[in-house]
């Protein structure tokens, strides 16, 4: 159970480093506007907001990296850092959910896996 968590903890981390590229490097390049559906001039205008928020997203991913791996070298403090990134990562992904209903498909590709990884987490520790 302990193995699967981490699994899904990893790959909410690789969404995460993912998502920071799109925001930091590529957001207003033509990939970054067409997967978060965005003008140029809007692009242009925002790419410092996004920047700032893709380092969010990668520093999450560092919190979850560095919980996986103490974890998986038997440290139990590895667990409140997977907890707290993964978890993190759900709220972020229900808040989009929330707010903005129309970009539900990304909401729940977020959230999804940190959901499943804290829950298998969980379970594991019981």
């Amino acid at each position: 159970m302990l193995i699967a968590a981490l699994v899904f903890i990893v790959l909410s981390a690789l969404l995460h480093i993912y998502i920071w590229v799109l925001e930091q490097f590529l957001w207003d390049k033509p990939q970054g506007m067409k997967t978060f559906g965005l003008e140029p001039e809007f692009a242009t205008a925002t790419k410092e907001l996004a920047a700032n928020q893709g380092l969010y997203n990668l520093l999450l991913a560092a919190i979850m990296t560095i919980g996986v791996i103490a974890l998986a070298l038997g440290q139990p403090w590895g667990a409140a850092l997977c907890f707290a990134g993964a978890g993190s990562t759900v709220v972020a992904g229900l808040f989009l959910l929330l707010t903005s209903p129309n970009k539900a498909k990304a909401a729940i590709t977020q959230l999804i896996p940190g959901l499943v990884g804290c829950a298998l987490l969980a379970v594991a520790l019981l």
